[in-house]
């Protein structure tokens, strides 16, 4: 059932290539993922203010193959029409994938319940793909990897992994998964979780690398996490090889 009031709220499903933006979220002066939708939606709607609020805030140079978003307007859309106005009128960096109206109680981001992240690594050069993997030549040792992967999983508070100076003050996370799959020369970690702090992922991963080359030893994980101080993980990796994939919702609501 749709709960009619003033307002309608729309569900927007979108994937971008986040290269040439400052992240997710708007910021004054940079260009922004956010910004950008919420500029056209105005023009596009001829309104002088439209809000949307996405599923998280991807950091600046992350990609998201899909993200949703929501933004309430005051009349029924014709989906298919405005999809074709705005793919037409945003670059090419932003695809808007569906737009669907749903229930006003329903937020885009306090009501997800996993999200999931992609980070592809390659350990060959890609001349082609060089701007969505991480170039790693580095030998790795697997069983290592395979053990503190197995860490992670069972880990609950993530407050070493989070990037320091933020408002955040809840660290606790819940993973559903986190695995790797190897193809030719490329490797790519997925890990997917009820929520995730600032730069988490890219801290994790990083973490795992430098236990996979034995910069960090296996040992010290267990140490690293109950500590609770960004200080003593590894290095966050870079951005370009991020991306969201997937945001769920409870069945019964969408």
């Amino acid at each position: 059932m749709y709960k009619f009031t003033n307002t309608l709220r729309y569900f927007i499903k979108l994937s971008y290539n986040g290269e040439s933006f400052h992240g997710w979220q708007t910021q004054e002066n940079a260009v922004t993922v956010q910004e950008t939708i919420e500029n056209a939606l105005q023009i596009l709607l001829k309104q002088n203010k439209i809000n949307i609020v996405g599923a998280g805030r991807t950091d600046a140079g992350v990609h998201a193959k899909e993200m949703i978003a929501h933004f309430d307007y005051d009349k029924i859309l014709d989906s298919k029409k405005i999809i074709f106005k705005l793919n037409s009128f945003l670059n090419k960096n932003i695809f808007i994938i569906n737009i669907k109206l749903v229930s006003q109680n329903l937020h885009a981001r306090f009501d997800a319940t996993l999200r999931e992240y992609k980070y592809y690594l390659t350990q060959s050069k890609d001349v082609y793909n060089y701007h969505t993997k991480y170039y790693f030549p580095k030998k790795l040792d697997f069983d290592k990897i395979d053990k503190a992967i197995n860490i992670i999983r069972k880990t609950k508070n993530f407050q070493s992994f989070c990037k320091t100076k933020t408002d955040v003050t809840n660290y606790e996370c819940t993973i559903f998964e986190f695995s790797y799959e190897i193809l030719g020369s490329d490797i790519i970690f997925t890990i997917s979780a009820n929520r995730f702090l600032r730069n988490m992922v890219r801290s994790i991963i990083g973490t795992i690398l430098e236990i996979g080359i034995s910069k960090i030893s296996l040992d010290s994980l267990n140490e690293i996490i109950l500590k609770s101080n960004r200080i003593y993980a590894g290095p966050s990796i870079p951005a370009h090889g991020l991306f969201l994939t997937k945001v769920e919702y409870p069945k019964n609501i969408l």
